[in-house]
C-alpha cells in the first residue's frame, strides 16, 4: 500500500509550495491536480473550444496529453514542477490569470472532474504520493492516510497571490485580487461537481499566522507519526 498525503484548500492557501516542501522532505511524489484543470482549460482556450460547453471540453480534453515531473535543474525558475501539455513545457503559460479563471469554469463540469480524477488515482495507485487540489480528501484519495484542508483568512490569501502574480510580473490591484479570491472561492464551494469542503477525518490547518514553514513543519511531524505508527 502507498502512503498519501491529500490536500484540499481554498485559492491560494498555499497548498502547492507547502505540499511540494513536504514531499521533498518525505520523499513522496508530489502532483498538483489543479495543473490539470489549468492544462484542460488551456487546451481548450487554444482550440477555441467555449469552456462553459461541457461536451466540446471533454473531446479536447481527450486528446491532451498531461505530464507531470520535479523541475530540472534548468527549469528551477521559482516552479513547483514542470508541466507538459502534448510535450510542450506550459508552466507558466498555466499560471496566467486568463487561464487560471479558465480551469475555475472547466472545473464545475462533472464529466472533466470525472476524467481527471481517474487520472490522479491512476498516478497514486502505487507509489507514495502528496496530491493537492479541491477534492483530494473526498473524491479522488478518500482513504488516504493523512487528510488536511489548508485555509487561511480571505484577506490573507489575496496578498500571498497579489504578491506571487507580482513577482511574475503581472501589474494588478489588491482589491482586483481580493474580488477574484471572493468569486472563485463562490465557484468552488457552490459548484455541484464536487464542491469544496471539509470532510469529517481532515485536518484543518489554518495557516493565517504561520510562515510557510511552520506550515511544513506541523504536517511532516503529523505524517512521520502516522508512518511510525
Amino acid at each position: 500500500m502507498s502512503f498519501q498525503i491529500a490536500i484540499d484548500g481554498p485559492l491560494a492557501s498555499g497548498k502547492g509550495t507547502v505540499a511540494r516542501l513536504v514531499a521533498e522532505r518525505l520523499h513522496l511524489l508530489y502532483i498538483d491536480t489543479g495543473a490539470m484543470y489549468r492544462m484542460t482549460a488551456l487546451q481548450a482556450l487554444r482550440h477555441q473550444v467555449d469552456l462553459n460547453d461541457e461536451h466540446a471540453v471533454v473531446n479536447i480534453l481527450q486528446t491532451a496529453d498531461m505530464q507531470m515531473r520535479p523541475p530540472r535543474d534548468a527549469e528551477k525558475d521559482g516552479r513547483l514542477s514542470t508541466v507538459l501539455l502534448n510535450g510542450e513545457d506550459v508552466s507558466w503559460q498555466i499560471r496566467t490569470e486568463q487561464v487560471s479563471d479558465g480551469s475555475s469554469k472547466v472545473a464545475v463540469h462533472a464529466h472533466v472532474r470525472e476524467f481527471l480524477v481517474k487520472k490522479q488515482q491512476a498516478i497514486a495507485a502505487n507509489q507514495d504520493v502528496i496530491m493537492e487540489g479541491r477534492d483530494i480528501t473526498y473524491r479522488v484519495l478518500p482513504h488516504a492516510n493523512l487528510k488536511i484542508y489548508l485555509t487561511a483568512s480571505t484577506e490573507v490569501r489575496a496578498q500571498r497571490r497579489l504578491e506571487d502574480l507580482q513577482r511574475r510580473g503581472v501589474d494588478t490591484q489588491y482589491e482586483h485580487v481580493l474580488a477574484d479570491v471572493v468569486m472563485r472561492d463562490k465557484r468552488d464551494m457552490e459548484r455541484e461537481a464536487d464542491p469544496l469542503q471539509v470532510v469529517e477525518d481532515a485536518w484543518v490547518l489554518d495557516t493565517t499566522q504561520m510562515t510557510i514553514e511552520e506550515a511544513v513543519e506541523a504536517i511532516v511531524a503529523r505524517a512521520e507519526q502516522l508512518k511510525g505508527k
